[in-house]
């Protein structure tokens, strides 16, 4: 959707910019000799710089023996999975019973028409003669 939106809106933009008016517009500009006025840009006041507070100190951590030792990991028990129950798996096929279908009425198929595989010629016309020699 938002690709169909950027074509029409690019689509718009070479139409407008396309127009006659725009293109004169620019042919006139390319045929002045002079440049035109282009009225000076006037120059910003500098900003004022402005400075942050210092920021806070990290405070220090205890040294030495004053930390406690981390906690140990306790031990989980080991998972046990119970046995799979077994199955018994038949050794011998059962014998499928056999069918007898009766034949099939004889049906005839639909002319279908064939696909031309090759081109009709197109009928070409010389150009008028020139009225003038090169």
């Amino acid at each position: 959707m938002a690709s169909r939106k950027l074509f029409i809106t690019s689509l718009l933009f070479v139409l407008a910019f396309s127009s006659m008016s725009f293109s004169l517009g620019a042919r006139n500009l390319l045929q002045t000799t002079t440049s035109p006025n282009i009225p000076t840009i006037p120059t910003l006041p500098n900003p004022t710089t402005f400075t942050f507070p210092p920021l806070p100190s990290i405070p220090t951590l205890p040294q030495g023996v004053n930390v406690p030792p981390l906690p140990s990991i306790p031990s989980l028990p080991k998972p046990t999975l119970s046995p799979l129950p077994s199955m018994s798996i038949p050794t011998a096929i059962p014998t499928l019973p056999q069918v007898n279908l009766p034949p099939l009425p004889p049906t005839s198929l639909p002319n279908v028409p064939s696909i031309p595989t090759t081109l009709p010629s197109i009928p070409f016309f010389s150009p008028p003669p020139s009225t003038s020699t090169p």
